[in-house]
């Protein structure tokens, strides 16, 4: 071979020895990895279900949460599947997230308190108001026989649609209208939970809300925000406060 051929080769085997790192960069790996993302994503799903545990163990069973139905299921779904890609790295955190249109996925253990306050069993109907990433949904369906879920956002709703039937929770029925309105087709509904602070507790839901039922949601009061839980018993409405909270407003169809 003589020097020509050598001076030809060369460049050849220079784009050889790159490819490895233009590998690397087109996967966002370590180069020792090569583009194997199986390890790479057995080993986030371990950290996320790691996370999940001691989310449930510190943020939720520490501050009085007793039902373990609720304790399961919070350990169970997926948080971090619900919420974008970039706050993903903070699923687990004890604190609500954004997800876009204004609206946020609530704390960890705002969600588990109130599905705790629902007092279910596993046979009911429920109504949640506000399906926003679909997250409380998720939790809720592990807990009661059926969970319809209403979404004013058409975003939001097509979303969290998609991702509830993509992880088999077959059992949620998630629809596109105003909350405050209800849903009367399917009403009387077991429990009702409302997860956007609204200005007063809309008259239709304590219309849906079955004899012994329970509605679960913050209102406004003054220039504070309370959690209430009310019961419907012998046609009237009994409440009760369970304390302070901060959530985004719930959205009026008619404004």
């Amino acid at each position: 071979m003589d020097k020509t051929e050598r001076r030809k080769i060369k460049p050849h085997n220079a784009v050889i020895r790159l490819l490895p790192v233009l590998c690397w960069l087109g996967c966002g790996l370590p180069m020792n990895t090569g583009c194997t993302t199986n390890r790479d994503t057995d080993q986030t799903d371990a950290a996320y279900t790691t996370a999940r545990s001691r989310m449930v163990t510190e943020q939720i069973r520490k501050r009085g949460i007793q039902d373990e139905r609720v304790l399961h299921a919070l350990t169970t779904v997926p948080r971090h599947l619900f919420i974008p890609p970039a706050y993903r790295n903070q699923a687990y955190d004890d604190g609500p997230l954004p997800i876009g249109q204004g609206q946020t996925i609530s704390q960890p253990y705002i969600v588990a308190l109130m599905s705790e306050r629902l007092e279910l069993s596993g046979d009911e109907r429920v109504l949640e108001i506000g399906t926003g990433s679909g997250y409380q949904a998720a939790v809720l369906s592990l807990l009661a026989k059926q969970v319809y879920s209403i979404e004013i956002v058409p975003e939001l709703m097509s979303s969290a649609r998609e991702l509830l039937a993509q992880l088999g929770y077959d059992n949620v029925t998630a629809l596109l209208g105003d909350g405050n309105l209800g849903w009367e087709k399917d009403s009387p509904y077991d429990a009702i939970i409302v997860t956007a602070a609204a200005p007063r507790i809309p008259p239709a839901l304590l219309e849906q809300l079955a004899e012994g039922g329970r509605l679960v949601l913050p209102v406004v009061r003054g220039e504070e925000q309370l959690l209430l839980r009310l019961r419907k018993r012998n046609g009237r409405i009994v409440e009760e406060n369970l304390g302070l909270v901060r959530f985004v407003p719930l959205v009026d169809g008619t404004s």
